[in-house]
């Protein structure tokens, strides 16, 4: 008894919209990695420095873009709807307010501990121990300025302004490809080029949050942060309330990747191999997993505001049923191709085919769970919206647990590869426990079933491994062509040959997502843009 595909509670269209600016940034993240791979490679001054950015990272994927997305959005929303925009408003200048306090505080207290704090974080870490601590230090004031842009970022969302938030993350990228450059024009070595793409990752920060002001004022917003009453307010305390319970479930996620870290520190250029790999297969978390959340969270908390289950379950259904069609073949895409793939984009200057293998190894463990780290993306936010933030926290811990055992385990036997898969395994233990939990308190989900449309995708997504596989042997064994020429056609032509044969197989299966997609498509030539 599925809606039709015109009226999907999760707009194509705007979905589309979205991935389109996510995936302009995307690229330029993979321009940028590139870049950082030819200029350091993958080796002790790369481990510094992802193991340093990890670190104001973590908390501000716990703090700012977790915690307080998860429980600021739908309280704004509901200020909004149900008290105005001037009421909503003050609320944000409220909170922007404790953001400056709080989280600066706690930038200045991470500059000081910063030896302390690296200890914790790679104690296997010897020779690039001083250098990992200086990095961390000059990169600590990246919290505050990505914090104040989440907040940012949420208002945006809530008010269904969608693009300068999916475009801003590429600001952050355009910083630091630009001194980069600059580092590779001068011909820096490994250390000045770590030290100077932390001072990038500062410059990328600070134009992420500047790219969304113009956007944000022209709602009628002024920034006036404030801090009293505060205490008093009860979205603030509402507000408060939501994130201490973001934060614990969150803190589990951090917890896997401080974990992963530990482990990974004690082998030379595995935590860089972990970070490439785990880049690539954010690409399209981010492209399609994250779009199709950023949509279906906002519709969620207006609907949640508004009292309207049906429409909150329709919303989650289609949300759920894209993030199959769209994320599933592309982990199966990156498991087949992840050594080519890994070989166009990396494989340049100080980065060798030793560890090209090495990272495609971790990718492909990585990408098992590329559907349901997209699947927690969706759900997570529901629950939060409808003020049941129990659930993602059991989820997220029992998560952790998974991730924990899984690294003891399999560290001793597959060394960084079985962090990749007992991160995997791990995401998918957290999805499972936010379907169970849903279907016991609300049921079933909109529209067509999850269940028949995933068996489809998976089948359409066989016809594509075994054309994928099949296209990249026959190459490597008939071109005799070298160097970036190669790379380009092992990558490129089984890529365009999979993506064919997937969306003939999802059209022969019947998967009605295939026909959202190519109308929103359609739509979206003959359309302005989605507001900025």
């Amino acid at each position: 008894m599925g809606a039709p595909a015109a009226a999907a509670p999760v707009r194509m269209a705007r979905a589309l919209w979205i991935s389109a600016a996510t995936m302009a940034s995307r690229v330029l993240g993979l321009v940028r990695d590139q870049l950082f791979a030819a200029l350091v490679g993958a080796n002790v001054f790369s481990d510094a420095y992802i193991a340093a950015f990890r670190i104001p990272n973590l908390l501000r994927d716990l703090f700012a873009e977790g915690a307080l997305s998860a429980a600021f959005v739908p309280t704004f929303a509901d200020y909004q709807r149900n008290r105005g925009q001037g009421e909503a408003f003050r609320l944000a200048n409220l909170v922007l307010g404790l953001i400056v306090v709080v989280v600066g505080a706690l930038t200045l207290v991470g500059v000081l501990l910063a030896p302390q704090v690296v200890a914790l974080v790679a104690p296997g870490f010897s020779e690039q121990w001083e250098l990992t601590v200086l990095l961390t230090r000059i990169m600590m004031p990246f919290l505050l300025l990505v914090s104040l842009s989440a907040a940012v970022m949420g208002m945006l969302n809530a008010q269904s302004r969608f693009t300068a938030p999916a475009i801003a993350p590429a600001l952050f990228n355009v910083g630091s490809i630009a001194v980069g450059l600059g580092l590779w024009a001068a011909g820096a070595g490994p250390v000045k080029a770590v030290v100077g793409w932390s001072a990038g990752t500062l410059l990328g920060g600070l134009l992420q949050l500047l790219a969304q002001w113009p956007s944000l004022r022209a709602t009628g917003f002024r920034f006036r942060p404030r801090l009293a009453g505060a205490r008093r307010e009860p979205g603030v305390r509402r507000i408060g309330r939501l994130m201490a319970a973001a934060v614990v479930g969150l803190s589990a996620t951090q917890v896997n990747i401080v974990v992963n870290t530990i482990f990974a520190s004690h082998q030379r250029g595995a935590v860089s191999w972990l970070n490439f790999a785990f880049r690539l297969m954010q690409f399209p978390l981010g492209v399609f997993g994250v779009a199709i959340a950023t949509v279906a969270g906002a519709g969620v908390a207006q609907k949640a505001a508004a009292r309207d289950l049906p429409a909150v379950k329709d919303t989650l259904g289609s949300a759920l049923r894209m993030v199959a069609f769209l994320n599933v073949p592309s982990a199966v895409g990156l498991m087949v191709l992840a050594e080519p793939i890994i070989a166009l984009i990396y494989q340049h200057g100080r980065f060798g085919a030793a560890d090209t293998a090495a990272t495609a190894q971790a990718l492909l463990f990585y990408a098992i769970g590329l559907y349901a780290y997209s699947g927690v993306k969706v759900f997570a936010p529901a629950f939060y919206a409808l003020d049941e933030a129990r659930v993602p926290v059991l989820g997220s811990f029992l998560g952790m647990a998974a991730n924990v055992a899984l690294n003891v385990t399999l560290y001793p036997v597959l060394g960084f590869r079985g962090v990749a898969l007992g991160t995997s395994l791990a995401a998918t233990v957290n999805f499972a426990v936010l379907v169970v939990a849903w279907r016991r308190r609300h049921g079933g989900l909109g529209g067509a079933g999850i269940g028949p449309q995933l068996a489809r995708v998976l089948l359409a997504s066989a016809a594509l491994a075994g054309t994928a596989w099949g296209a990249h042997a026959w190459l490597a064994g008939a071109l005799r062509w070298h160097g970036l020429a190669r790379q380009l056609a092992l990558a490129f032509v089984p890529i365009a040959a999979a993506a064919a044969v997937y969306l003939v197989a999802a059209r022969l299966l019947g998967v009605r997502e295939l026909s959202d997609f190519a109308g929103a498509v359609r739509r979206r030539r003959g359309r302005p843009p989605v507001r900025a």
